[in-house]
């Protein structure tokens, strides 16, 4: 499996419309209900250029409702939710702009890994050289011509991040990427992350994960009940030598009081 590297980089001979530590991906007091229940509750943050910041909460904390709000899959009652200055809706082009896995299961059962890239590679008018390219980042080189409802739950993890590199993505958006990979599969994903962000890629991933989360992540914004509970680097989070995982379950205890 080759580094991040091959891909490089379309993104290194255009022109960027953002530079490190600006903001790329902003949520301004955004709601959304579902008959009685708030599923996000007046959310505010902001995710900066060249990050990967973890988007961490319990169970129905919001997290996946927040990120299909952003990729403008569910309409939000107030707020808004932009990337690069504008919603996803009106991106000029959404696919070379922002790659997403939220779930693994969407995938035709009958089509073969690569006939399911060279679909996305059309609808995205991307060069179908690149599907190689993907295959390989993401380890289905040799698994390019089996059918994915043979995929294990990790290899559907793999193939969706394949689907999200495809058209060289400047944003990543990433609902439990990790789920389903085995320890080395976790390890890689980190690395992956990492020469994405050290590209200058921008990362926003949810996990439960919390121990392989502060290996990876930079910064962390946690909710509880559709509500910020905190945003912050996790170097500030865990100063004293507190583990993330202490800090957020003191944030989430105490935010239920």
């Amino acid at each position: 499996m080759t580094s991040f590297c091959p891909l490089v980089r379309r993104r290194e001979h255009r022109t960027r419309r953002t530079l490190a530590g600006m903001t790329v991906i902003q949520i301004r007091g955004l709601v959304k209900r579902f008959g009685p229940v708030t599923a996000v509750d007046d959310l505010s943050f902001d995710v900066r250029a060249g990050t990967i910041t973890g988007f961490l909460g319990p169970n129905g904390a919001g997290k996946t409702t927040t990120l299909r709000i952003l990729l403008g899959l569910v309409t939000p009652d107030a707020g808004i939710a932009s990337i690069n200055g504008q919603p996803y809706r009106d991106l000029p082009e959404p696919s070379h702009e922002v790659g997403a896995v939220l779930e693994a299961s969407s995938f035709h059962p009958g089509r073969t890994a690569r006939a399911h890239l060279r679909i996305q590679a059309a609808a995205a008018q991307v060069d179908p050289s690149r599907i190689d390219d993907v295959l390989d980042l993401v380890g289905l080189t040799a698994a390019a011509g089996r059918r994915v409802g043979g995929f294990s739950l990790g290899m559907r993890q793999r193939l969706g991040l394949a689907t999200a590199l495809l058209a060289d993505p400047e944003v990543l958006i990433l609902d439990e990427p990790a789920n389903g990979l085995d320890p080395e599969g976790v390890r890689w994903l980190r690395g992956l992350l990492h020469g994405f962000a050290a590209e200058g890629g921008t990362v926003l991933v949810s996990s439960h994960l919390l121990a392989e989360v502060a290996q990876t992540v930079e910064d962390v914004v946690i909710l509880d009940h559709g509500r910020l509970i905190a945003q912050a680097p996790v170097a500030e989070l865990t100063t004293g030598g507190a583990g993330l995982e202490d800090v957020f379950f003191k944030l989430t205890s105490e935010a239920n009081r």
